[in-house]
């Protein structure tokens, strides 16, 4: 009875906060492909999910030989101490779009709410970011703009919340990676906003099919929510055989459809590599977007050290 309290808690605290999030205001957040296969890059509860130490290399280079098309990479490492509900993680990570640049190292802590057959999972991130805008490097219709004739340069903090609730072969999941504004004004200062400003909101849920012995096949979805820009959905399936070699397709409303391979190279070691062909009206201007995963984790050749299902 207690558990299905706490589950029903959830279940409105995610109804409620996903609802309200229509009327934020917008900062970019970075949304990679391949997410789905480690989505500390999109919610702090994910931190320790899979009971052993995970380090992840992500790289994505969007919009190939448009000039100024943004390049993000990161490094993350997570992890769970055995017979504990603590999770603890590190991210560090670049982003820059333009004239911009945003470098940051986010600590990650979460804890594990366990169910009989299932768990509650509560994250949180806090950080700091160097944001830097080169605005004489700018080409403006106008010149003589004060605004533009010098550079800005600053350090910010950085928030994220999260929540991840997890069966044997579904997971749903409600986050805010980037809660504050983290932004700097014309004159160099801090306008740092509180949560429900300047954030985007992902709600994201996956579920693995046992096609047979050898093929197993896992649909997913995200939705993501930013103030003044449509909806946006992430329409997902990918395919794994043999616990070796996965294939998967992927459409993003108004923007892309996506191409992925994942490959198991030993029973720690796993590679992706996934292509984004734009289906938007950048398509005449670029080549497409690549993104580059790389994933060890620690301890996984011991038996039962491994989270299962190992799909998401």
């Amino acid at each position: 009875m207690r558990n299905k309290k706490i589950f029903k808690v959830f279940l409105f605290a995610a109804a409620i906060q996903f609802i309200a999030v229509i009327d934020a205001a917008a900062q970019e957040q970075s949304l990679v492909s391949q997410y789905m296969f480690n989505m500390l890059n999109v919610n702090p509860a994910y931190a320790g999910n899979r009971e052993v130490g995970n380090l992840n290399l992500l790289i994505r280079n969007q919009w190939v030989s448009m000039p100024g098309a943004p390049v993000f990479g990161s490094l993350s490492y997570d992890a769970r101490k055995e017979n504990s509900n603590v999770g603890l993680g590190v991210q560090v990570y670049s982003n820059r779009i333009g004239i911009e640049k945003t470098t940051g190292a986010n600590g990650i802590y979460s804890y594990r709410v366990p169910f009989k057959k299932s768990y509650l999972s509560i994250g949180m991130s806090f950080g700091i970011l160097n944001y830097q805008a080169n605005f004489t490097q700018s080409n403006a219709f106008q010149t003589g703009d004060p605004t533009l004739q010098q550079n800005v340069n600053g350090f910010l903090p950085a928030a994220g919340f999260g929540m991840l609730y997890a069966r044997e072969k579904w997971y749903i999941g409600l986050s805010s990676p980037s809660l504050l504004s983290t932004r700097l004004n014309a004159q160099g200062k801090a306008d740092v906003s509180s949560a429900g400003k300047n954030s985007h909101y992902f709600l994201n849920t996956g579920y693995v099919v046992d096609a047979s012995d050898f093929v197993k096949v896992k649909p997913s979805v995200l939705v993501k929510v930013v103030s003044g820009a449509p909806v946006q959905y992430d329409f997902n399936v990918n395919t794994w055989f043999g616990g070796v070699f996965g294939a998967g397709l992927s459409y993003r409303t108004e923007d892309a459809i996506l191409g992925m391979l994942e490959l198991q190279l030993t029973p720690q070691l796993r590679m992706g590599y996934a292509y984004d062909y734009s289906n938007a009206r950048l398509v005449n201007y670029n080549r497409g977007s690549h993104e580059f995963m790389l994933r060890y984790e620690f301890g996984s050749k011991l038996e039962g050290r491994a989270a299962s299902p190992r799909y998401y």
